[in-house]
């Protein structure tokens, strides 16, 4: 699996944090910024992680600012990435059961080290439910309904 990984700098100790985890496990990661703690715009950062994802260089993304909540909004607003904000296991579980979230959204001040990465171990496990009434609703969201 490629994980397309991208912060502000709120958000660049538990980026560096979550990537080091994501590579000891052996799984490929493309960190798309930002380098360092210098003040930056987290919309930069959310859009290249959802145009990675979007365009197949990833299969998911991770994105965190301070809260997860601006940079979860920027990624969202690429077509075709569901971004969710997760504050536990059970979220991100169930965002990939019935909404096949392609891209997780991490607050630095509202997790910690250890709770980030368990909620990226569990949002990368599991699988998307494929659940007819989950697609249909995938679907209308991608069409506005």
């Amino acid at each position: 699996m490629t994980v397309a990984i991208g912060s502000d700098h709120g958000g660049y100790d538990l980026k560096e944090y979550i990537k080091k985890h994501l590579e000891e496990q052996n799984i490929s990661v493309i960190d798309k910024g930002c380098y360092d703690k210098e003040s930056c715009d987290y919309p930069i950062y959310g859009h290249a992680v959802a145009h990675s994802v979007a365009d197949g260089e990833a299969e998911r993304g991770i994105v965190i600012c301070t809260t997860g909540i601006g940079i979860s909004i920027a990624a969202n607003k690429v077509k075709g990435i569901r971004a969710a904000l997760c504050t536990n296991e059970l979220m991100a579980k169930m965002t990939r059961l019935h909404n096949d979230a392609n891209v997780l959204a991490l607050g630095a001040n509202i997790v910690g080290p250890g709770l980030a990465a368990a909620i990226t171990d569990t949002f990368l496990n599991e699988d998307f439910s494929e659940g007819e009434r989950h697609i249909r609703r995938i679907r209308e969201m991608e069409e506005g309904i």
